[in-house]
Parts: C-alpha cells; sequence; structure tokens
C-alpha cells in the first residue's frame, strides 16, 4: 500500500515570505538490515511510484523543464544517467536543497527495543537511505536490472543521502498480523528547504 500527500504553499521570489514544502511517502513491506542492491532497488521503485505522482502536481508540474536530459541555455537539470537510467532527484544540489526526514517505523515487536529479530535500527535505516537516493556507486544496481514501463525518468528523494541534514525516528509496534518481523510500516515525513532561493527552487523549500 503507497500513499503519498503534499502540502505547498505559493509566493513571490520577491518580497516572499520562506516556507518549506512537505513530501509524505508511505511504505509496508520488508526492511532489513544490509540488504543488497537488488532488495534497495525494488524499495527505491516503491518510492520512485509515489514520487512520480508527485511530480505531475504543482508546483513540480510547471518544472518540466528540471526532468530534459540535455538542458540548454544555461538551465537547470536533475537528470542523472546511470547504467541506462535516467534518474530524477527532487532534493538536489544543483536546486540548492536539503532535507530533513520525521520517519515513524512500525514494526512488529514492542516499542524501544534497538536490537530487534530483523537488524539493529541504524543498519534498516541506512537500507532505507539508500533507496531514497540516486545509486551512484558502481554495484548499486542489481546485474541485468533496466527500466521498466513508466521509469523513464526514474524518480528518487535524493541526489545523495548527505544531503539529509536532519533525522527524527520514532518506533512503535505494529497491530497488525506480519508474515515475518521484517515487515514494517514506514511513515516519513520529508520537508526539504532552500539554502538558496532561486528561481529554480521556488515553491520547493
Amino acid at each position: 500500500m503507497l500513499l503519498i500527500r503534499v502540502r505547498r504553499w505559493r509566493g513571490y521570489l520577491i518580497g516572499m515570505r520562506k516556507r518549506d514544502y512537505g513530501v509524505y511517502p508511505h511504505y509496508r513491506g520488508d526492511l532489513k538490515a544490509n540488504r543488497g542492491s537488488k532488495e534497495k532497488q525494488e524499495l527505491r521503485r516503491s518510492f520512485h511510484a509515489q514520487l512520480k505522482n508527485l511530480w505531475d502536481q504543482r508546483p513540480l508540474k510547471e518544472r518540466q523543464g528540471l526532468l530534459d536530459k540535455q538542458p540548454t541555455n544555461g538551465d537547470i537539470g536533475v537528470i542523472q544517467t546511470i547504467k541506462g537510467f535516467h534518474f530524477a532527484p527532487l532534493v538536489t544540489e544543483r536546486l540548492n536543497l536539503i532535507a530533513e526526514l520525521r520517519i515513524t517505523l512500525l514494526r512488529p515487536e514492542p516499542p524501544g527495543s534497538i536490537i530487534t529479530q530483523a537488524g539493529d535500527i541504524d543498519n534498516r535505516l541506512k537500507t532505507l537511505f539508500d533507496a531514497l537516493k540516486v545509486p551512484t556507486e558502481p554495484t548499486a544496481i542489481p546485474s541485468g536490472d533496466a527500466p521498466r514501463e513508466g521509469e523513464d525518468p526514474f524518480y528518487c528523494l535524493l541526489e545523495d543521502d548527505n544531503l539529509i541534514t536532519k533525522v527524527q525516528v520514532e518506533t512503535d509496534r505494529l497491530l497488525v498480523e506480519c508474515k515475518n518481523p521484517s515487515e514494517v510500516v514506514l511513515l516519513i515525513h520529508v520537508t526539504t528547504k532552500a539554502t538558496r532561493l532561486s528561481w529554480a527552487n521556488m515553491g520547493l523549500g
């Protein structure tokens, strides 16, 4: 089950009251520690489907030029081509954006257990962060994988996880029957902020 909600504000570049931009990805499924490229790519696909819908809404709907594979006349483009994939991150250095994450992690175990049957929380979050970003490492894309229908471009939240400046995590018990201890429900509140205001990132941070 996947859900994404967006909060938007209108404003003007000159004299604009600065407001943050909120994105709310949601995930239910397995989340294990120290996963390989195949598992991370499937998790990345879950978020791609939500972010694709996000880019069809304002204000991103009005910024389709950012998705040009070969921008001209000094225009800014976010596309990164890696092993046949055209990745389109939302939070990028090119747009002078950073991200703060507030994560609610529901799992079939008592709240407060840092070491769990599915692995420690830090390493499970590392799997999540890798899936939220463009897979730039040479082995990050599974061997033989290729874009599927609707994956050109392939949308990601982050260009790199070093653009995450703040993380807050809350854990609690998942009160439904689960097939395995690695199953989770993730509610991710992403707030994007602009480090420098420009026409390209207006309304995005």
